[in-house]
């Protein structure tokens, strides 16, 4: 998977089109990622002894995207793009959006 955790997306598809943040996990096995204020799920919590500080009652927080539903924005103009990897001239991989050619951490 070409998105990494801090990235700028943009969802592309789903309830949450044209919408934008960044990408606070990814899960490679499942193949999704988790947006910041996107796709929030409500869920259930009952008290729990062993953990006495952990939010009780109904819970609202992000739920899962799937990887192909998202593109990243270019840091120049902000539009969506794909990503492309290139070799540095000490031989370690970088990745580089393939609409204007910027280097992504």
């Amino acid at each position: 998977m070409k998105v990494r955790r801090d990235d700028q997306v943009k969802v592309i598809s789903g309830k949450d089109r044209g919408k934008t943040g960044r990408v606070l996990k990814v899960d490679r096995e499942k193949q999704r990622v988790y947006v910041e204020g996107l796709n929030i799920v409500k869920r259930h919590q009952r008290a729990n002894p062993a953990r006495p500080n952990a939010q009780i009652g109904v819970i609202e927080r992000e739920g899962g995207i799937h990887v192909s539903n998202v593109a990243i924005l270019d840091p120049e103009d902000k539009k969506p793009t794909r990503v492309g990897t290139t070799r540095t001239e000490q031989g370690a991989r970088m990745r580089v959006t393939k609409r204007s050619g910027t280097e992504l951490d």
